[in-house]
């Protein structure tokens, strides 16, 4: 297909700006709600005896030792278990109850010896950095941010009206060819003549998602096409499509309106 090897040759390496790699306001948000826990708790740096340190913290806050998970990179919420001394499974901040639990916690992850040894010097900025850490891992759900930020961008610049995260229950007549399963369309475009349901995606590496993306969309663009007013849209962009070359060609004779970022051009025409 002549059309889909111009369309592969259009694909972006990236859309990752500078500002894409780490959010430094979550971060610091993060942060600044525990940073009174993390003062309290930076008097353990440099103790010679570090049982009655951590007794003083206990008798003035017990909450403070609360935090101590993030200084292994780890996050309460997720209610991590680990085995104890004793081998046995226990949810991890269950050591944070007692101070005999702490001073399991603080001896057997290494933090004991890091703060005696003074390899820390404050615990705000550590944990800072295991923030600024810890927010790469969002990168892959931002790049799909980035993605819609872009495509909203342009859509604003030439004037389109859209509305974004619509769900497919606004429409019984789209409730009823997609069954059940509601679904959530990044962008709708609603002109005179039809009403655009459109989903947006940037892969910059490859993976088994891309192949059940485009599995998925070969599936509900058929049944929204056939809905008369209404057209299914994908656009999509990134060198991560060139490992699941064969799923998108698949997808490319099934959709008839799939767009990169090059081709969004075509699209805007139509409209």
């Amino acid at each position: 297909m002549k059309d889909f090897d111009i369309f592969m040759s259009q694909l972006q390496e990236t859309n990752q700006t500078l500002g894409f790699f780490c959010d430094f306001e979550k971060i610091e948000k993060n942060v600044s709600d525990i940073k009174l826990s993390l003062c309290m708790l930076n008097s353990l740096i440099g103790a010679t005896d570090l049982r009655s340190a951590v007794e003083t913290i206990w008798n003035r806050d017990k909450t403070a030792f609360n935090v101590m998970d993030i200084l292994i990179a780890v996050r309460s919420e997720g209610k991590k278990v680990v085995l104890n001394s004793l081998g046995q499974c226990i949810v991890l901040d269950t050591l944070f109850q007692s101070i005999d639990g702490v001073m399991e916690y603080l001896n057997n992850t290494g933090l004991a010896d890091l703060f005696q040894q003074k390899k820390i010097n404050d615990l705000v900025d550590y944990v800072f950095g295991i923030e600024t850490g810890l927010d790469t891992n969002a990168r892959k759900n931002r790049s799909g941010h980035v993605m819609e930020g872009m495509v909203a961008s342009i859509l604003r610049k030439e004037g389109v009206n859209f509305r974004q995260e619509v769900y497919s229950s606004e429409w019984q007549s789209i409730t009823k060819v997609l069954g059940d399963d509601e679904k959530r369309f990044d962008f709708v475009i609603e002109t005179p003549k039809k009403i655009y349901l459109i989903e947006v995606n940037f892969y910059s590496g490859g993976g088994s998602k891309l192949n059940e993306v485009a599995r998925s969309y070969s599936d509900i663009a058929p049944k929204i096409n056939s809905v008369n007013g209404f057209e299914f849209v994908w656009i999509t962009d990134g060198f991560g499509w060139k490992s699941a070359k064969n799923k998108l060609q698949e997808a490319y004779g099934i959709i008839p309106s799939i767009y990169n970022l090059t081709s969004i051009k075509n699209f805007l025409k139509q409209l």
